[in-house]
């Protein structure tokens, strides 16, 4: 691994926030981050930066990114998507309260909902496309709704996916138009008024 001031899974997935709670959040985001960064350098012509004596080419923050989504959705040590609906294998117990309530028309208070938390049944929903938590420190995954660290989904997790999809895949274009990337974006302060006509006497 190039990124050696970072801890890693053996199976190879980078801890962004020290074995800590649902690390795809992080993990999706920097994936992002990384290829965004690459399409900025390509942009500029910059085909890399040197760290130290060696040289590293823009390909290997692509290869990162790539690595990183490649283990959320599926190339890790259990083989096992963390993306529900994705694959043959993914959570089944969703931490989300939608996902686990059935559709039964009847209204249940935030305590009692805790008999389908604490159900051992899979969700009665699937809440297709969501991200959860993920994996701990050692690619250990616990598929327990009452387990929030593993298998609760979010939404920095999700956005960090989509864009991190998003910017991989060949149909999103040649990467960033340096000409028109902030094209949308106001001005941050009030334009100058055009300059008075020319004085005569």
């Amino acid at each position: 691994k190039v990124y050696n001031v970072y801890n890693w899974t053996r199976g190879g997935l980078i801890e962004l926030n020290n074995g800590g709670p649902k690390p795809l959040q992080y993990v999706a985001t920097a994936a992002f981050l990384a290829n965004l960064f690459a399409d900025y350098m390509d942009a500029d012509g910059v085909p890399g930066w040197n760290c130290g004596p060696t040289f590293y080419p823009s390909s290997t923050l692509r290869s990162f990114a790539t690595s990183q989504v490649d283990y959320i959705l599926g190339k890790n040590p259990l083989h096992m998507s963390y993306v529900v609906g994705h694959g043959n294998k993914y959570p089944k117990h969703v931490h989300h309260r939608a996902a686990s309530t059935p559709h039964n028309n009847v209204k249940y208070s935030c305590t009692g909902g805790y008999k389908w938390r604490d159900s051992k049944n899979p969700n009665p929903n699937e809440i297709t496309g969501a991200l959860v938590g993920g994996p701990d420190r050692f690619d250990r995954f616990q598929d327990n709704r009452k387990q929030d660290r593993y298998t609760e989904p979010t939404l920095a997790g999700n956005a960090g996916l989509v864009a991190a999809l998003v910017s991989l895949t060949e149909t999103a274009g040649s990467g960033v138009d340096k000409n028109l990337i902030f094209s949308g974006v106001p001005p941050l302060y009030t334009p100058a008024p055009p300059p008075p006509a020319p004085w005569r006497p």
